[in-house]
């Protein structure tokens, strides 16, 4: 849908472009755009890279370890029974999170749902772990908004950490209904099965 969607956007904006005399804008603001992506990219990439340095530098230490111990209640509580494996990758994957490191989450988020994948019963549908995980990848707990504060500073924030008090509550009132959602779902097919 979207390969029809923004052809039709480009020919609409620069046939009106051409008709109200705006051609001239319509250049700078293509040369002007490409310009804020290339840097935005770069500070994004930037601030991946340092991140996942963090984490690994982390994993080889014992944060990891007590980060581990700390989450270790509320993983069991919200997901039940799971392996070690898929537990490791599953408390990886929400310090990512809690970081703000979508990027670097997406392959430990991956990697726990293959192992939730090998524990599943019915290949062909999500076990309630696995929807879980989705529900919890989805809302993720953000501490530190790394990515949000990236874009910010890139386009010229003042203060682009003054957001992350906002984002403490967003992301704790979404994590919390999206938990409460699936456990509600998850209880309700069980009773139809």
């Amino acid at each position: 849908m979207l390969n029809i969607l923004w052809p039709i956007f480009i020919i609409i904006s620069i046939t009106y472009a051409i008709f109200t005399g705006n051609v001239e804008n319509l250049n700078k603001s293509i040369f002007d755009s490409t310009e804020n992506a290339v840097n935005l990219s770069l500070t994004l990439l930037g601030m991946t890279c340092l991140w996942n340095g963090i984490i690994e530098v982390a994993s080889n230490t014992k944060i990891i370890e007590y980060l581990s111990k700390m989450l270790k209640p509320i993983i069991k509580k919200v997901f039940g029974n799971l392996n070690e494996k898929s537990y490791n990758n599953i408390v990886m994957n929400i310090i990512a999170n809690m970081l703000g490191l979508g990027n670097a989450a997406t392959p430990l988020g991956l990697k726990a749902m293959n192992e939730l994948q090998k524990d599943n019963e019915n290949k062909e549908k999500l076990s309630d772990n696995m929807m879980l995980l989705i529900v919890l990848n989805t809302a993720s707990l953000q501490i530190i908004p790394t990515t949000v504060i990236a874009i910010r500073s890139s386009l010229g924030s003042k203060n682009p950490t003054n957001i992350i008090f906002a984002v403490w509550i967003s992301t704790i009132c979404s994590l919390t209904v999206g938990i409460i959602c699936a456990k509600i779902i998850i209880k309700y097919t069980q009773k139809e099965d």
